[in-house]
């Protein structure tokens, strides 16, 4: 039993930031206006963040490499992981630096998110030490747009990761510049699962359908996957295009679904699961994540996700 706990540990290397959620606000905000929300949250926040607490619930011993500023945020962002139970080890507290922040304005059905990226976009490669990857089974990276400092060596990271026997997987997730150059096919050739949404892969393969573009893409590396939001996910591995259907759910917020869904669908693939399996778990826990505030408190264990799964298949 405990060399199996040991075989699916998890790597995340990535950004820490808080998130400062206000809520139901009653209409977007505008400059030169103001609008009243419902509810106001303080949560760990960044994608990388919400990825490894999904992984942590569903039973995967994760650890995470990043950095944080040597302030309020950076305690509040390491004493969360490990209340999620996840290592600190490989963080750094750096006295020069921010701990990033990101201030999101919510109303029932979109966001509006505004980011200081202080840490987040100072990570460097020569900050973490790869040999740390030894002992896990998988690494994830995503927000590659705001990792600026690190995103150069986002290759070289995933081939080292393969060397060292671990499976990965790539989430670029949104570039608040959209610039999506061609930097982004040097990563997705180096890695095992590939997540994007829809626009991405369109904007990616300069397609006009999330199938062409998930032929081109499929190319490329093993398993992609694309996000459809409240569509569900298609993915395309071996040759063979899968979808699956959403779950259907009243969304409270939409905060890091995506990430969440990214969790389902590794814990699946680590778990041997065949990929319709894994498109359908990465559905439920990405439907789990909306129906709470923030991105990480509604994400399921596997007696929740076993028993949301039982009870929403006969709508599949």
């Amino acid at each position: 039993m405990h060399h199996h706990r040991r075989a699916r540990a998890i790597a995340v290397i990535g950004e820490l930031n808080v998130d400062l959620i206000a809520s139901g606000l009653t209409s977007a905000p505008t400059l030169g206006s103001e609008v009243l929300a419902e509810d106001f949250q303080t949560v760990l926040g960044g994608a990388s963040a919400i990825f490894a607490c999904g992984a942590a619930r569903l039973g995967h011993r994760v650890s995470f490499f990043s950095k944080v500023g040597d302030d309020d945020y950076g305690r509040f962002c390491l004493n969360a992981l490990q209340k999620a139970g996840i290592s600190t080890e490989n963080v750094a507290k750096v006295a020069t630096s921010k701990t990033g922040v990101t201030i999101s304005l919510s109303t029932r059905n979109d966001r509006a998110l505004v980011t200081v990226l202080g840490a987040i976009s100072e990570l460097r490669d020569k900050d973490l030490d790869l040999q740390a990857l030894h002992g896990h089974s998988h690494l994830h990276l995503t927000s590659f747009f705001l990792q600026t400092a690190l995103r150069p060596s986002f290759p070289r990271i995933l081939r080292q990761a393969r060397k060292l026997g671990l499976t990965t997987s790539f989430d670029p997730n949104s570039d608040p510049m959209s610039s999506w150059g061609p930097d982004v096919w040097s990563v997705v050739d180096e890695t095992t699962i590939l997540f994007i949404n829809q626009e991405e892969a369109l904007h990616l393969t300069r397609k006009k359908n999330v199938r062409e573009a998930l032929k081109q893409v499929s190319e490329r590396a093993p398993y992609v996957v694309v996000k459809l939001g409240p569509r569900g996910a298609i993915a395309a591995a071996d040759g063979q295009v899968v979808s699956a259907p959403p779950f259907k759910v009243r969304p409270v917020d939409t905060t890091g679904a995506g990430d969440s869904f990214a969790a389902g669908f590794v814990h699946a693939f680590l778990s041997g699961r065949d990929l319709h399996e894994c498109l359908v778990e990465g559905n439920a826990c990405g439907a789990l994540s909306t129906q709470q505030v923030g991105g990480a408190a509604g994400q399921p264990d596997l007696l929740s996700l076993e028993r949301f799964l039982r009870r929403n298949r006969q709508h599949q």
